[in-house]
């Protein structure tokens, strides 16, 4: 188990500092502050804050340009920092998605925004840090609640409902409550397999779906910083599911290497003044670890792979903003190579984005997937919301990498969901059951 402090005070690289010897603030706080144009800001502070980067998509999108017709302006603040993506019903599924597609586009291209149409970017949450558009300092604000995900860069980056964007899209500022922060330290060494989805899993099962309700999960330790960037967008995009506003990763040389040379914006790194307060700190050991499930019906029902029951899955699910980019496919691929997909089940890869799907066709990774006989979708995020190209029947059980798994969020009410990483997801996908893909090590060696 973690151990807990409340009112813990952080211990941040020095970088940063607040002056003087009065009270610290977080990463969160001194963006928010900057962006507020404050000296400090405290949590409970009501603030009006600039936005360096306003996105929606083509479900939150539509709704957003209604609000924004109502305001009396007939221009976006800036249309650089306005970004639209289509990505959810796309390409369209059926009429009323294809009418709601096209509303986005037109406002997109009359207004001339940053937009990226299906066959040029994938999901918003993968296409914004590959692009370089997201660059540690920011403020951002999306009509999606996975707008966290950007916090795996350094910087706060939220969900907003689409009235708050069509406010952001006109104006370029949004008014926000300053939230408090946590912070979450993970001690030591994953153990094979063990991805940073199960750590994810790990904390929104120790604290709870609410554990962090309104509040920054501000991240770690030395196995934080032995992520890749790959993972930490993972663990930063199901900050929400702990009900977070925002999910922070301090800046390290890991991260200015992954924004130099893509960066289509100057930006300034952020840390944590070392006496910043911080609400509570949870601390991990992820040592002994093994890959995590979350089991129906939400994110924080998590067991350990091992005590999951072995019931027949029917479809496996590899995709969604949590958990489809290179790094992910290729140890999917690593799986599966030289096995077939169980002959009871169907096995769905989607990857995040054009980039990715052109990086894993030249890595050969689609010819395993193929030969395996998985379905490749083109980029988007398909079933995860239950929106195409997997959504599940009654009573259906599916093992997806995704990001939820609530009654209703892929298909039927009474289909089942468990969350889980691409290792765990392949391997179930050649057990046709939920499976650790020690599993499948152990059955290559028997037959070697």
């Amino acid at each position: 188990m973690p151990k807990k402090t409340a009112g813990a005070t952080g211990r941040s690289g020095a970088a940063g500092r607040s002056g003087g010897t009065g009270r610290g603030m977080t990463m969160a706080e001194k963006m928010l502050a900057r962006h507020a144009g404050k000296a400090s800001v405290a949590p409970g502070d009501l603030i009006d804050v600039r936005a360096d980067i306003v996105m929606a998509n083509d479900i939150t999108g539509p709704l957003a340009i209604k609000e924004f017709n109502k305001i009396g302006v007939t221009r976006v603040f800036d249309p650089q920092k306005v970004v639209f993506v289509s990505s959810h019903f796309t390409p369209a599924r059926d009429i009323q998605s294809a009418q709601m597609a096209a509303v986005f586009r037109h406002f997109a291209r009359e207004q001339d925004l940053v937009y990226y149409e299906i066959g040029r970017g994938g999901i918003e949450h993968v296409v914004l840090p590959e692009q370089g558009i997201v660059v540690p300092g920011q403020v951002i604000v999306g009509g999606d609640s996975h707008t966290c995900t950007y916090g795996a860069l350094g910087t706060f980056a939220t969900g907003m409902g689409s009235t708050d964007i069509a406010v952001a899209m006109a104006t370029g500022e949004v008014w926000m409550r300053v939230p408090e922060t946590i912070r979450f330290v993970f001690h030591g060494q994953r153990q094979p397999w063990v991805s940073a989805k199960d750590l994810i899993l790990q904390t929104i099962g120790t604290i709870g779906v609410d554990g962090a309700r309104n509040a920054v999960m501000e991240y770690a330790g030395e196995a934080i910083a032995d992520l890749s960037i790959e993972g930490r967008l993972t663990m930063a995009n199901m900050a929400i599911e702990a009900g977070a506003d925002a999910g922070i990763f301090p800046v390290d040389a890991k991260t200015l290497a992954y924004v130099e040379g893509r960066a289509k914006w100057p930006y300034e790194v952020v840390e944590s003044d070392p006496n910043a307060t911080f609400a509570r700190t949870y601390e991990f050991d992820v040592s002994p670890l093994e890959p995590m499930v979350a089991c129906p019906y939400e994110p924080g029902n998590v067991k350990p792979v091992s005590q999951v029951d072995r019931d027949p899955i029917d479809q496996v699910f590899i995709g969604s903003c949590t958990n489809n980019r290179i790094e992910d496919l290729r140890v999917v691929a690593s799986l599966l190579k030289g096995h077939t997909i169980h002959r009871d089940i169907r096995c769905i890869i989607i990857p995040g984005s054009v980039t990715v799907q052109r990086q894993a066709m030249q890595e050969g990774l689609y010819e395993i997937f193929q030969d395996a006989e998985a379905v490749i979708a083109p980029p988007g995020c398909g079933p995860c919301l239950g929106g195409s190209m997997g959504v599940l029947g009654a009573n259906e059980r599916c093992v997806s990498t995704s990001n939820r798994n609530f009654r209703g969020r892929m298909g039927h009410r009474d289909a089942q969901v468990y969350l889980a990483s691409p290792a765990v997801a392949a391997a179930s996908a050649i057990m046709g059951r939920v499976a650790s893909p020690t599993e499948i090590m152990e059955r290559e060696a028997v037959h070697a």
